[in-house]
């Protein structure tokens, strides 16, 4: 199977996605430490490890997929994922900001909940899409050598996004 360093950095992700359902059941149930905890480890996900994963599919992943199914442009429901994934991501920051100088409001405790649980359904979602649809496509269509230069695509992507 050509994508098997694909699903298994998945494999490798999805128990961290899990930290954001994790965090927003805490919202509102356990103390402002204990929170403010999960709500650090949740982001440290999303900024260290899954914002720079999504930046290396939207450059070497999802144009080797559109060229697979001739249709520039196809993959590009999966890149708007990606920026609600940021947009969320900086919004969860804010929310972290705020939670270190002050007790959050009802309605900043309802933000923040709908930010985690909003990020575990899009993440959650976006990798089963990418199981499911892409992933077959490339195992039956990539070549072998197309597949490494792919990989190493997105590695070299990831790693400049990491840096960023």
């Amino acid at each position: 199977m050509l994508t098997k360093p694909l699903r298994d950095e998945h494999a490798e992700l999805l128990p961290h996605v899990e930290s954001l359902r994790i965090a927003a059941d805490a919202v509102g149930a356990s103390s402002a430490p204990e929170l403010a905890a999960k709500v650090r480890e949740a982001e440290g996900f999303l900024t260290g490890h899954l914002i720079p994963h999504a930046r290396a599919e939207d450059e070497a992943l999802y144009p080797v997929v559109d060229a697979l199914l001739g249709a520039p442009g196809a993959t590009r429901t999966m890149s708007l994922d990606h920026v609600e994934v940021g947009r969320q991501t900086r919004l969860l920051g804010e929310l972290r900001a705020k939670m270190a100088s002050a007790t959050l409001t009802r309605s900043q405790e309802n933000e923040l909940r709908m930010a985690l649980y909003g990020l575990y359904v899009l993440v959650a979602l976006h990798f089963r899409k990418e199981e499911e649809a892409y992933l077959p496509l490339l195992d039956q269509r990539l070549t072998p050598d197309g597949a490494k230069r792919m990989f190493e695509a997105m590695e070299a992507a990831a790693r400049r996004a990491k840096e960023v």
